[in-house]
C-alpha cells in the first residue's frame, strides 16, 4: 500500500530529528552506521557499484560530472537509461512543463555552468526526505501560514512539494522578464524569498527605486557564490539576515546556522577534503541519503573555506562558498590567483563600486566590468597592483561595457576561460 506524500515526510522529519541526534553525540559511530546501511539498501541495487558495496570508502574512485554522467545507466538503481531521462529533462525544459517523469521518478537537469548538462534523478521517498530537511533545517517549523517566492531557471516535483496548507510555493521563472516578476512580488507579498544573489540583488535595485514593495521576513541565497558586498547591500535594503543554502544537483550539502557558518550536513553525508591551502579545500561528497542515483566519492568544483563555529554543531562549518575551481585565475608563469583576491582588490579600489566582473579571456588578457563605470580605471590600477605584489606581469586588462550573464543562468561573477 503506497503511503501519504505528507506522511513520508512527517516520517522523513522524524528521522533526520534522530540522525542529526545520533550524528550529534558520536559522529564516527553514526557516519560508520549510516554507510552500512548505504551499502545494504542502496549500492548493492546499483550495477556500477554493487561489486563493492560491502566495502569501504576507499575502494570506490573518485569521479566527477563527466565520469558520473558517462556511468548514468550503470549507476542509477532503477535501470533508467541517460538518453530517456535526457529526453524527459529537455522537453520539460522546452514547454516549461516540468510535471512529466520517468518510471515515477522526477528528472532534472542540471545549468550546466561548469559546462556541460547533467541529470539527476529523485524518487519519492527522496523527494520527502529533502522536503523534511527543508523544513527541519531552512525554512523552520511554523504554525503561520507562510508564502515562499522561489525563483528558479526550472521548476520541478522536488521543489513544489514543499506546498501544503501552511506554506504556499510560489515559482518564478528566471526566463520570464524581470517586470513581470515584480508585479507578481508586489501582488503575492512573500514571507520568504528564495533566489540566487544576481537576482536578489535585481530585486534590491527594484525595491530602491520604487517599483518593488514587499517585506519578506527571510530572504534565502541559493546557486550562486554570496558574496559579502552583495550580502551587505540585501541586507541594508531588506532589514533581514541573508541565510544561505549549499545546494547542487547532486544534493543538499549545507545551510546557515544562527552565527552566519554553513555547516555540511554530516549526519547524511561524508566529506573527503581536496585541500588548496590551509583553509581553502575542494569537496569530495558521498551522499548517503541518495537511493535512485548513488552519489559516491564525487569532487565538486565549489572550493570552501573552513572555519570553526560556536553555535555547537560538530558538523564541518563553512565560513565561505569562495567560488569554483574554475575561477581561479592562472598566468603563464604558473602562479595563480584565487578569485577572494580578485574580489577584496576591486572592492578595495573604491567604496562606491557596486557591481563588477572579471572575465580572463587568456592567461594574459582580462576583461573587466565595473558599476559605475567612472570607478573602472580605479579597479583596473587596483588589479595591476595586485598582480605586480604577486609577481605577476604583462597582464592586458581591457574594459567590458556590460555583464555578461544569460538571462536565466547562473552568473558568475569571476570567470576563467579555460583554453
Amino acid at each position: 500500500m503506497r503511503v501519504p506524500f505528507k506522511l513520508q515526510v512527517l516520517l522523513a522529519l522524524c528521522r533526520l530529528e534522530f540522525e542529526r541526534w545520533r550524528y550529534e553525540r558520536n559522529p564516527r559511530a553514526h557516519q560508520r552506521t549510516m554507510w552500512k546501511r548505504f551499502g545494504a539498501r542502496t549500492l548493492a541495487r546499483s550495477p556500477q557499484y554493487a561489486p563493492d558495496a560491502d566495502g569501504s570508502i576507499a575502494d570506490f574512485a573518485v569521479q566527477g560530472k563527466v565520469e558520473f554522467m558517462r556511468d548514468f545507466d550503470d549507476i542509477n538503481t532503477r535501470g533508467i537509461k541517460l538518453d530517456e531521462a535526457m529526453s524527459v529533462a529537455m522537453d520539460a525544459e522546452r514547454c516549461r512543463d516540468f510535471a512529466p517523469t520517468v518510471s515515477g521518478i522526477t528528472v532534472g537537469l542540471s545549468s550546466g555552468t561548469s559546462g556541460n548538462r547533467g541529470v539527476f534523478l529523485v524518487s519519492e521517498k527522496e523527494r520527502a526526505y529533502w522536503v523534511a530537511m527543508v523544513l527541519q533545517r531552512i525554512l523552520g517549523f511554523s504554525l503561520k501560514r507562510r508564502k515562499v517566492a522561489f525563483f528558479l531557471r526550472a521548476n520541478s516535483k522536488l521543489y513544489t512539494s514543499v506546498q501544503s496548507r501552511l506554506i504556499q510555493f510560489g515559482f518564478f521563472d528566471l526566463l520570464q522578464p524581470m517586470q513581470n516578476h515584480i508585479a507578481r512580488l508586489n501582488s503575492l507579498q512573500p514571507d520568504i524569498v528564495v533566489g540566487q544573489p544576481s537576482l536578489l540583488m535585481m530585486l534590491v535595485e527594484a525595491q530602491h527605486n520604487g517599483q518593488l514593495n514587499i517585506l519578506p521576513s527571510r530572504i534565502i541565497s541559493v546557486a550562486e557564490v554570496l558574496s559579502p558586498e552583495d550580502q551587505r547591500a540585501i541586507e541594508a535594503c531588506f532589514p533581514v539576515t541573508v541565510q544561505q543554502v549549499y545546494q547542487c544537483n547532486e544534493g543538499m550539502f549545507g545551510q546557515s546556522c544562527a552565527h552566519g557558518n554553513i555547516h555540511l550536513n554530516e549526519d547524511g553525508l561524508l566529506i573527503e577534503k581536496d585541500w588548496l591551502d590551509a583553509t581553502r579545500f575542494v569537496p569530495i561528497i558521498t551522499d548517503m541519503r541518495r537511493m535512485v542515483q548513488p552519489v559516491v566519492r564525487y569532487k565538486m568544483n565549489d572550493i570552501l573555506h573552513i572555519t570553526e563555529c560556536t553555535c555547537g554543531s560538530n558538523m564541518i562549518a563553512i565560513s565561505q562558498i569562495e567560488g569554483r575551481t574554475d575561477d581561479v585565475l592562472k598566468f603563464h608563469n604558473e602562479r595563480i590567483l584565487f578569485p577572494d583576491f580578485i574580489r577584496r582588490a576591486i572592492i578595495g579600489a573604491h567604496p562606491e563600486i557596486s557591481n563588477y566582473q572579471i572575465i580572463q579571456e587568456s592567461p594574459s588578457k582580462l576583461a573587466l566590468f565595473v558599476s559605475p563605470s567612472i570607478h573602472w580605471e580605479a579597479a583596473s590600477m587596483a588589479l595591476t597592483e595586485l598582480f605586480q605584489v604577486q609577481d605577476i606581469a604583462d597582464i592586458d586588462i581591457q574594459r567590458l561595457e556590460t555583464k555578461r550573464h544569460l538571462l536565466g543562468s547562473k552568473f558568475r561573477r569571476i570567470h576563467a576561460k579555460r583554453h
